[in-house]
């Protein structure tokens, strides 16, 4: 667990110390959204390995944002982990603050083998 906190703790760091420069204001919402796609999609990734230590992650992919208030969102990612050699399915959900780039929750769920 103090892993796992250490590793949230390092990536959400690191992402405070990049500070992008943005050369046209109409796109900083969309830059905006990439980083925070790749800032949580770091944390799922770190969480999901530190979960499954010894399996392999097969593939990644980003589900989408959906918006649960004003400011609100959460960003769904899927796994596909190899686990005794069955396909297993891995959601990660991250529920942040548009408004502050705050991190809030974050949800682990597996689903049924293949």
């Amino acid at each position: 667990m103090k892993k796992l906190l250490l590793l949230l703790l390092t990536a959400v760091c690191l992402n405070y110390i990049q500070a992008p420069v943005f050369a046209d204001v109409h796109t900083h919402g969309e830059h905006k959204e990439k980083v925070d796609y790749k800032k949580y999609g770091r944390i799922a990734t770190a969480v999901v390995k530190e979960d499954y230590p010894e399996e392999e992650v097969v593939d990644y992919q980003y589900a989408g944002r959906r918006m649960i208030s004003e400011y609100e969102v959460i960003d769904t990612f899927i796994f596909q982990v190899k686990e005794d050699g069955k396909d297993l399915t891995v959601l990660v959900k991250v529920t942040h603050r548009l408004d502050d780039s705050k991190f809030l929750n974050l949800t682990v769920e597996e689903q049924e083998r293949k």
